[in-house]
């Protein structure tokens, strides 16, 4: 008998209703199953990968991990002390911002550690930039040079170091251009360049007989003193940013409210050629930016590629020839191999030219060091906000192949939402393996009320190398452990030095328009440490790229003589290596830019020696 049709559909759907469960259930099941199944294949694969041999890491072209494992925490010992007002540093900087937001104010300006009157100790320069020809506040404003009493307290000797020089001033650079013994100072600038020869604590301008002033055009950032051709003398590579002028800015009319004028990124300006001079040794330099093949094209358009805010050197194959590594901003790096009198730009080929999900970056500030004391170098460069810290680490198999693993080494995370300008390795806590300090601050101060993540002032990080634990080989110390490091300010350009002699190194970090943070070093683990000082006889007088090697127990150390590091920023050229309770040193050899190895016998620690080039 059939129902009515209202009772026959609900049949139906009932029927539905329990084919539905039925299959449900078994789904879930089956689901189940296959979670169980995943899990131990997983487990098996992450098991087989946990016991791949160092052989088949190296066989796959990888950097082996370290063979001597530790765990470890940071060091409680380590606290920073903000000692800017009793230092005697007055300094403030001037950006010129009077309303326009113009791109030149945000990107600060740097400073440089070096003992410019040869008496031991290290003094500080300033570099600073200026009001704007059409502003309404004239006043005059200069860089400032500061000279160390000898206890880490400081005098302006700007003026009687004849320094009298004004302009808006970025990146400065030092190294003994004419073999004197005396360090000289090169400025870079928004406009014209400056060089100061320092005749016996006084400086003298000296930029238009040498021809390094550039185009009065160029907007120059960072710039660094390296021998690239083998001759003994120092040569100049000076980086130049973007195409800038306030008219360009002007119309570009940025914002990122929707409403309000604010700065505006480079991505809206052409690039520029960096400059490369060669030192000829008699006073003067040559530019060879075009015969030396460090100018990079677009090859869509022929325009200039570059955009370029830090430069590094370091000899990354060993052939006796310095290479060049130059940070751009939100385009790919440049990794100029030295093949004897001429540059081969090998940024993509090496895996230096983007980060490791293949983008460019905002990339500023940029160190290289033998992290792992090894050998296999790292080239760490600090980028915008939201974007990781990149950390390029040399592979094993090919020195000129590089593996981005920011992330693998604890450093890419905690980096991302930092916006980073100076950075830079140094032993903070002299137990003998590099850390990685970064300044940090944003560009727009209402930044917070469109972002809430982001913030104008931010406070420095300091990731410190705890060798390598299973799972990262940086861990970042907590602000509340560094004390007054972590102060949020506008950071910018950074330096180290041992300003008050006690062997540990203290930070200085510059603000845009405002004063530099000056942090004394206050660690107290009684841990051993030696400085190092070069003189060089047929080499470069303080022994500018030289590598110094020290063996103490069972770690041998590799540092190189490089004050170009950071962002527009020079460190001291003393090398300092921390020997943590090791109270002895085994074996020193240095191993000078011409090549040749001098071993150093070392009577005893916490103390600086000097090392005399031997002649052949």
């Amino acid at each position: 008998m059939t129902g009515h049709p209202r009772d026959h559909e609900v049949d139906e759907l009932e029927a539905e209703e329990r084919d539905d469960t039925v299959i449900g259930v078994v789904f879930w099941r089956s689901l189940m199953v296959m979670i169980v199944v995943a899990v131990a294949v997983g487990s098996w694969i992450y098991l087989q990968r946990k016991e791949k041999t160092e052989a088949e890491v190296v066989e796959r072209g990888e950097t082996p991990l370290p063979a001597k494992l530790e765990q470890g925490e940071p060091p409680p010992h380590l606290r920073f002390t903000d000692v800017t007002d009793t230092s005697g540093i007055d300094f403030v900087h001037v950006n010129g911002a009077n309303g326009e937001k113009l791109l030149p104010e945000t990107m600060g300006s740097g400073l440089a550690c070096f003992d410019y009157d040869g008496d031991g100790d290290q003094d500080l320069y300033f570099a600073n930039a200026t009001h704007w020809p059409w502003s309404p506040d004239r006043n005059t404003t200069k860089g400032a040079l500061y000279v160390n009493r000898g206890d880490g307290t400081f005098e302006n000797a700007t003026e009687r170091a004849g320094l009298i020089h004004s302009g808006y001033e970025t990146g400065v650079a030092v190294g003994d251009i004419d073999q004197d013994g005396d360090i000289d100072l090169f400025i870079a600038s928004l406009g014209s360049n400056k060089l100061f020869r320092n005749d016996n604590g006084r400086f003298v301008d000296v930029t238009k007989p040498a021809g390094v002033a550039g185009e009065s055009d160029r907007w120059s950032t960072s710039a660094g003193f390296a021998d690239l051709d083998n001759d003994g003398d120092l040569d100049l590579f000076v980086c130049n940013y973007v195409a800038w002028t306030k008219e360009i800015d002007l119309d570009l009319n940025f914002s990122i409210n929707g409403t309000d004028r604010a700065y505006g990124p480079p991505t809206n300006y052409r690039g520029t050629f960096s400059y490369l001079y060669e030192n000829l040794g008699n006073g003067t330099f040559r530019d060879v930016s075009q015969t030396w093949g460090v100018q990079v094209t677009n090859p869509a358009t022929g325009e200039p590629l570059g955009k370029a805010l830090a430069v590094a050197f370091a000899d990354a194959d060993r052939d006796g020839r310095m290479d060049i590594f130059v940070a751009n901003d939100t385009v790919q790096n440049f990794a100029f191999r030295n093949m004897g009198g001429r540059f081969e730009e090998v940024g993509s080929q090496s895996g230096l030219a983007f980060d490791q999900m293949g983008s460019s970056t905002g990339a500023m500030g940029m160190d290289i060091g033998d992290f792992r004391n090894r050998g296999d170098l790292a080239v760490s460069v600090a980028n915008f906000a939201n974007e990781s810290t990149s950390f390029y680490v040399q592979q094993s198999t090919n020195p000129w192949l590089f593996n981005d693993i920011s992330n693998a080494t604890g450093i890419g995370s905690p980096s991302r939402l930092k916006l980073s300008f100076g950075l830079f390795f140094f032993d903070v806590d002299l137990d003998g393996r590099l850390d990685l300090f970064q300044s940090n601050g944003h560009l727009e101060t209402e930044i917070n009320e469109i972002q809430p993540s982001q913030h104008y002032r931010q406070p420095a990080q300091l990731f410190w190398n705890r060798l390598f634990d299973g799972q990262t080989e940086f861990v970042e110390i907590a602000s509340e452990a560094l004390g007054d490091l972590s102060k949020p300010i506008v950071g910018r350009g950074s330096a180290y030095a041992d300003f008050d002699g006690d062997g540990d190194l203290d930070v200085v970090m510059t603000q845009s328009g405002g004063p530099p943070l000056f942090l004394r070093n206050d660690l107290d683990n009684g841990h051993h440490w030696l400085r190092v000082k070069l003189k060089g006889t047929t080499d470069n007088r303080f022994g500018i790229g030289a590598w110094i090697e020290l063996k103490a127990g069972e770690e041998t150390q590799r540092r190189q003589v490089m004050p170009t590091r950071s962002y527009l920023s020079q460190v001291e050229l003393p090398v300092t290596f921390g020997l943590g309770s090791t109270g002895t040193v085994d074996s020193l050899v240095v191993q000078w830019p011409n090549g040749t190895r001098q071993e150093v016998a070392v009577d005893g620690v916490d103390t600086t020696i000097e090392v005399t080039q031997e002649s052949r």
